[in-house]
């Protein structure tokens, strides 16, 4: 069920909140459909590892990204493993500060960041299994970042508004990793084999020359790359810019062809419900129908999109998974999507979102090049 709205309408953008526009049209729906709860028939439900949380710490990105790269390797036939998070969350973590120290102290240095950081990290630093470097220490059960990025904090401004320093600052700082994540692995035995980090990704055939990332905003033409102006892009990573309609495409032929896609994007609406599994764009937003089953939806075009992109209203909250494709009893289409929050909700850590929500809300996917069936030498190696 969708509604198309025309957007010089949709005064309710302003205010953050979504209104259903005089002169709207409702497609027809039963009125016993949302209250039968959503029923969901997969179309396509591709090999993912099981769920993990990533507690209190901000690093979906790596959880979004280690889990996209386990189904790469297994659709490549390199087996089933369970990467390190934390090995390229250490790593990226030095490349953070290593651009914030030289822009003296002008630039984003957080908890967040991107897939094609995961990936150039792993380009550079190489992977390493989970039971080799997990970043927890001692009796440690749970990830938690809070006092480790006050640390890192304080190191790198002070060193940033010392100015001229000697190199113990960045003794101190990768120090401070080792000490709350534990010292990188050079080498170790994994399944009967010594590997290297950088030989263990090259065992998964691993090459972060392969994927490639896609967005679609009209601030910069399409058919071309950018870089795109979120805060967790400190590498200042391009995408290339393609119209909304080509994006969705590319999901669903990604899909259909078993390649599973990285997703970035905004989980900040009330139709994002972890509890129940599912994230929707109600028209009606102050309704709570949406919660008991499917309802009319907004339709989301590509002026409407760079609207709420230039209003904040979208902005770069979070990456997952997406590794599926489902209908509900209405024949709406869905992603199924991997969260990185633990088994929670009725479909235990996994959740099904609507064309609409994606549409509206995707930021940016990751994916591989082989994925792209339609002109993919369109895309630069490495963009």
């Amino acid at each position: 069920m969708r509604i198309v709205i025309a957007t010089s309408l949709f005064i309710g953008l302003v205010f953050g909140h979504w209104l259903s526009p005089v002169g709207a049209q409702q497609s027809a729906s039963p009125e016993t459909a949302a209250q039968n709860g959503y029923q969901f028939t997969m179309e396509v439900n591709l090999t993912c590892t099981p769920i993990k949380s990533q507690d209190n710490t901000g690093t979906c990105w790596s959880f979004a990204t280690a889990s996209f790269l386990e189904s790469e390797a297994m659709r490549m036939g390199r087996g089933a493993h369970d990467l390190s998070e934390m090995y390229n969350v250490k790593n990226v973590y030095q490349d953070k500060a290593r651009n914030y120290f030289l822009r003296q102290g002008k630039a984003n240095f957080s908890e967040g960041a991107l897939a094609h950081d995961y990936l150039n990290a792993a380009q550079r630093y190489g992977l390493v299994p989970n039971e080799v470097f997990n970043g927890l220490r001692g009796n440690e059960t749970r990830h938690d970042h809070g006092e480790m990025v006050a640390m890192l904090e304080a190191v790198l401004n002070t060193a940033v508004k010392r100015g001229r320093v000697s190199d113990n600052w960045w003794a101190v700082f990768r120090h401070t990793l080792d000490i709350y994540l534990g010292e990188s692995p050079t080498e170790f035995s994994y399944q009967g084999q010594v590997f290297t980090p950088q030989s263990f990704a090259e065992s998964l055939g691993f090459n972060a020359d392969d994927y490639v990332h896609v967005t679609s905003f009209t601030h910069h033409p399409f058919g071309r790359p950018f870089v795109l102006e979120i805060p967790d892009n400190f590498s200042n990573g391009s995408f290339q810019n393609v119209p909304i309609d080509e994006l969705e495409k590319i999901v669903d032929q990604a899909l259909d062809a078993g390649f599973t896609v990285c997703w970035d994007g905004d989980v900040s609406e009330r139709g994002f419900q972890r509890d129940k599994g599912i994230a929707v764009m109600p028209v009606q937003e102050n309704s709570r129908d949406f919660l008991r089953g499917p309802v009319d939806e907004v339709l989301v075009d590509q002026e409407l999109r760079q609207r709420v992109f230039e209003n904040l209203t979208t902005t770069d909250d979070h990456l997952m998974h997406l590794v599926g494709r489902a209908r509900d009893q209405m024949g709406n289409k869905y992603y199924l999507i991997k969260n990185s929050w633990g088994e929670v909700g009725e479909h235990r850590g996994m959740l099904y979102m609507s064309t609409s929500y994606f549409r509206l809300k995707t930021v940016a996917i990751s994916l591989h090049r082989d994925a792209l069936s339609v002109e993919p030498k369109t895309i630069p190696p490495g963009e």
